[in-house]
């Protein structure tokens, strides 16, 4: 089994409980909206396989490293990952050619700030965006998902609360 610590929507924001939640993970992947070139690093540190795609607010450092899609396959299961995605049967015009040419079992996206898990009967996949983990965003809660790839099937998910957006009351005084 290869286990995965999935995350999005970071704009340049990490903390313990992020890495504390992705520790011992075989690969780490990310949706995009990294934010920062030191929070890419420090992600692309923290497994032995690191994987991400560059979102929307990611500048030309970023851009330079990640692409918009990735196509990969774990453990026999093929996935497609790219930032704006949309949802089963709301997909964005890209991701929907990108899916059809594709194929994949596993489709991962980022973008929208709202975690979900949604299986797409119609085209034979299961959809994973983690939500946010930064704190820019209308996002109350900041997410992130765990699950493990085996055998082509996505088993033991779990949905990681890692606290509210908003920063604790002496951060603000300080910020």
């Amino acid at each position: 089994m290869t286990r995965i610590g999935l995350l999005s929507d970071t704009h340049g924001y990490l903390d313990e409980r992020i890495i504390h939640h992705l520790q011992g993970a075989d690969e780490v992947w990310h949706a995009g909206d990294f934010g920062s070139a030191e929070v890419l690093m420090t992600l692309a540190g923290l497994a032995p396989v690191f994987r991400g795609v560059y979102g929307n607010i990611d500048g030309p450092e970023i851009r330079g490293t990640e692409p918009l899609v990735q196509d990969f396959t774990v453990e026999g299961l093929r996935v497609l990952m790219t930032h704006i995605g949309g949802y089963p049967g709301r997909y964005a015009p890209p991701a929907r050619q990108q899916l059809a040419q594709a194929r994949p079992g596993l489709f991962v996206s980022g973008h929208s700030h709202i975690l979900r898990v949604m299986p797409d009967a119609r085209l034979n996949l299961l959809h994973l965006n983690p939500g946010a983990a930064g704190m820019h965003g209308f996002h109350k809660v900041r997410t992130l998902l765990r699950f493990g790839i085996h055998r082509g099937h996505v088993v033991d998910m779990q949905a990681v609360e890692l606290g509210p957006r908003a920063l604790p009351p002496a951060a603000k005084r300080s910020a």
